[in-house]
């Protein structure tokens, strides 16, 4: 568990966004991503709410005890549909697991501004070698 936690709060990619760790437990993480204007001016840009899918889903993969020091992963794909405009403002994913199988993991992540509008939704594939 500790791993998927370094993925948000360690990684440099994910700390020059900003994102924060609301909260992690097994096969569900949720990540915040201040706004600040250089994600967009006066919107959240699709690839900084993609990179928001991406780590979120990552750590939510590695959200799992039995995961050892040894393992590897690597995110094979993603779809992210952009459902509405993210304008100023704060952004929060949940990613839950779909199915762990033997090396290949899907996932599910919702974006939600604080009002609880869903900005984006999308459909995570990940390659966990444990």
């Amino acid at each position: 568990m500790e791993r998927a936690r370094q993925i948000v709060t360690d990684d440099t990619f994910a700390q020059l966004l900003g994102v924060e760790l609301v909260s992690l437990v097994q096969d569900e993480v949720v990540v915040r991503l201040p706004y600040q204007p250089s994600l967009g001016v006066g919107r959240v840009h699709g690839g900084a709410i993609s990179a928001l899918v991406d780590i979120s889903a990552t750590a939510c993969f590695w959200a799992h005890p039995a995961l050892t020091g040894n393992a590897r992963g690597a995110t094979v794909g993603f779809t992210v549909n952009f459902l509405s405009l993210a304008i100023a403002t704060d952004l929060t994913a949940l990613a839950t697991i779909r199915r762990r199988g033997g090396t290949l993991c899907t996932g599910d992540v919702s974006v939600r501004d604080p009002n609880d509008l869903e900005v984006a939704t999308a459909i995570v594939t990940y390659k966990l070698n444990p």
